[in-house]
């Protein structure tokens, strides 16, 4: 029997050629050394250096990338700590060359060589000479900007579809004997990305309030908690930070993405929605929805990308652990690192419609309870996922800009984990059959919830369905502010409109198995108003149930409340009540029911999310009526406060308070706190917080960057998850 293999093991075997083809780079690491001379004489060519010191040399080469100089300035690219020159494709950059005398354009032949990748060749793009005559340039384009006695300033602009990556840069100039190089200096390399300020890039995005926020804002906010009770944290995306940008361009070579490949933005992102999870390829993150994180950090705990990032390009092994809203992080790093536009977003009830039927089934015995064991279906409270803003040359005009992926590995997509890009215009217009998997996002935002009545023979008769409940609403973040901005109209139209009967009916022309399905006509209605819910606080559950007939109803209702993860399983069944209830004709009937702390406190688990689901069966009638209510546990805050002299280089303190308000004492505690710019990732661990008393961290930092920032801080323990806080600090030169 063979020895297992890793996936990149199995990887590598399946790149084995039996036709004598060579394979593709798919390493921007990987390089090959570029002879310093290039004889055109053989055996022949005179021995030392002396025969070309009358010919042209190169005695400097300033590539202007300090943060003050023109070319990181105009490139937008100042911000990055980094000291190599990072600029954009589709517009100009300058060089300064110094030679060892005057250049001399009837006599002097030269060009600046820029090299990617192993075996590097003109027609793939990989390799591509610059000269400073505009007619012999087929590729980038060079020019002569200035010339001062011996130094000459050349402006180059690469293609705005550029491959984007790290180049390494040489100076060649052609003599008769051959082509002599500059020494091969890492120094010299140069990063190439995507350009949004750049009409004739793929990924340009015309509004400037976009692109401040989805491309150069290094802080953001992640919503969660419930439809009617958002809860947000700030996340520090730090796609400048030191290392991300190679961690980026590792994770492609990791993902063995052709090289060729790395100008396309909807290839890029459809290998990183592969590539940040770890199902199938050795990638970034492990998920964890168990609740159990004893062997690395739970999904709640971080507070950025940054240390997930270094840590993975430092082992090359996947992090632990991560859940949706860590994956679109991550993702939203990774693209804004790389230039394309990003943001993350937020689907409250978000259905994972596995068949593709476009409805999540809840199953009730025949007294209208319901019947856990054979309800399977789950409906995320919510769900995380990006979008990224693309044309999209392999669909009809009209279905570029903002693009679905998804890191979170929930399908496979062709083989892999992985999701998108799709077009967010062609999901709301039901073209589910425009790739990528338009179809399954579809599903999270369209599904019907149906209840069914089990009867006794196993038959499933349909009682009531729930046309508004999934895709309740999409959020993202708010331009320029900390606002929230709903965006569910760019996915769905009103509910009930023709727009949307009409977008449906074109879904079920494209493949869409959807399954229709009628219920008899309601004259009841159950409602179970919205509540706002501390975690820890005794809180009345009301049923509101209202008699749109003209006769008596009494009605044996069932009240189920679970805790459950925030996608939708649950986990231990906190309360059971069985009231009977009486309501007049064209009437309202009230019932309160009280849920005690001690009923959920030892078995909340992950988010603090309680589920209650309520079905009423009349016994006039025997109609069934439904509600369901998702009451997302409110969490105190972490208080972060900042001292110090807030200027670049000089020592600064952040200090991180929490007050242990419960009964029973908090355990291994984790505190976390970071901010970009400002404050590298730090951590503490508490082994006790006592019942009553207030935990106090101080920790030093010298900031390095002008400008406004955040400090974003966590505290983690199993007994109490998702606690944040923050503070902004505005740092002076």
């Amino acid at each position: 029997m063979s020895e297992p293999q890793t996936p990149a093991e199995r990887r590598q075997r399946l790149q084995v050629s039996s036709r004598g083809r060579s394979i593709a780079p798919t390493s921007n690491a990987e390089s090959e050394d570029v002879p310093e001379f290039e004889s055109f004489m053989g055996p022949l060519t005179p021995r030392g250096t002396g025969f070309l010191s009358e010919f042209l040399d190169i005695w400097d080469l300033d590539l202007l990338k300090d943060v003050r100089d023109i070319n990181k300035q105009q490139h937008n690219t100042a911000i990055y700590s980094n000291d190599n020159l990072i600029v954009r494709r589709g517009q100009e950059f300058q060089i300064k060359i110094t030679f060892n005398r005057a250049y001399r354009p009837a006599d002097d032949q030269f060009a600046v060589e820029f090299v990617l990748g192993s075996s590097p060749q003109s027609s793939k793009g990989t390799y591509i000479p610059v000269f400073p005559s505009e007619e012999r340039n087929t590729s980038w384009k060079g020019r002569v900007v200035d010339t001062a006695d011996n130094i000459l300033t050349m402006g180059i602009t690469p293609t705005a579809d550029s491959i984007v990556g790290k180049y390494r840069l040489y100076v060649a100039v052609l003599t008769p004997f051959g082509i002599r190089r500059t020494r091969r200096d890492p120094n010299l390399d140069i990063y190439v990305l995507f350009n949004p300020w750049a009409k004739e890039d793929s990924v340009f995005l015309e509004d400037e309030a976009e692109r401040e926020e989805c491309v150069m804002n290094d802080v953001g906010i992640i919503y969660h908690g419930a439809y009617d009770d958002i809860s947000e944290r700030n996340w520090s995306f730090g796609q400048f930070e030191f290392g991300i940008l190679d961690a980026c361009l590792f994770i492609m070579d990791k993902g063995a993405l052709p090289i060729t490949n790395r100008g396309d933005p909807v290839k890029i992102a459809r290998k990183a929605s592969a590539m940040l999870n770890c199902r199938d390829d050795d990638g970034v993150l492990v998920g964890n929805w168990s609740g159990d994180y004893m062997y690395g950090v739970a999904p709640t705990s971080w507070t950025g990308s940054v240390e997930i990032f270094l840590n993975y390009a430092n082992g090359g092994l996947p992090v632990c652990y991560a859940q949706c809203w860590v994956y679109a992080a991550i993702f939203n790093t990774f693209l804004r690192c790389l230039g394309i536009p990003a943001r993350v977003v937020t689907n409250y009830f978000s259905a994972h419609d596995n068949d593709g039927n476009l409805k999540m089934d809840i199953i009730l015995d025949e007294n209208g309870k319901v019947d856990r064991e054979r309800t399977k279906d789950s409906i995320w409270n919510y769900h995380c996922w990006n979008e990224c803003f693309m044309s999209r040359p392999d669909l009809p005009d009209g279905f570029g800009g903002w693009q679905v992926v998804d890191a979170t590995p929930q399908e496979t997509s062709d083989g892999m984990y992985r999701c998108g890009p799709a077009s967010v215009h062609a999901i709301k217009h039901g073209l589910i059959c425009y790739p990528f998997d338009s179809s399954f996002v579809f599903a999270e935002v369209n599904s019907d919830v149906v209840f069914y009545q089990r009867n006794r023979d196993g038959s499933l008769v349909p009682v009531r369905k729930n046309t508004k409940h999934v895709g309740r609403l999409v959020l993202t973040k708010a331009l320029g502010s900390n606002g929230r901005r709903e965006i569910t109209d760019a996915y769905k139209f009103p509910e009930g409109s023709a727009e949307e009967r009409t977008v449906l009916e074109k879904a079920e022309q494209y493949g869409c198995q959807r399954q229709r399905v009628e219920p008899p006509p309601a004259d009841m209605e159950l409602i179970l108003p919205a509540l706002e819910v501390r975690v820890g606080d005794d809180f009345e559950l009301t049923l509101e149930l209202k008699n749109h007939s003209e006769q008596h109803r009494t009605l044996d209702v069932y009240v189920s409340g679970s805790v459950v993860f925030y996608t939708g399983v649950p986990s231990a069944e906190v309360i059971f009540k069985n009231p009977t209830l009486s309501v007049e004709p064209q009437s309202v009937t009230r019932k309160v029911i009280e849920v005690h702390a001690n009923d959920y406190m030892m078995k909340l688990v992950e988010q603090a999310n309680l589920h209650f689901i309520v079905t009423g069966k009349a016994k006039e009638t025997g109609q069934i009526v439904t509600a369901m209510l998702t009451v997302a546990m409110r969490k105190p805050k972490l208080i972060v406060k900042v001292s110090g002299s807030p200027r670049v280089r000089e020592e600064m303190f952040v200090t991180v308070e929490f007050t242990n308000d419960f009964k029973f004492d908090l355990k291994d505690v984790d505190v976390r706190v970071e901010g970009p710019g400002v404050m590298t990732p730090h951590r503490k661990i508490h082994r006790l917080i006592a019942a009553g008393t207030t935990m106090s961290w101080t920790q030093s930092f010298s900031p390095w960057r002008v400008g406004p920032s955040k400090l974003v801080a966590s505290l983690d323990c199993a007994a109490l998850r998702q606690v944040s806080g923050d503070a902004d600090v505005t740092i002076q030169s």
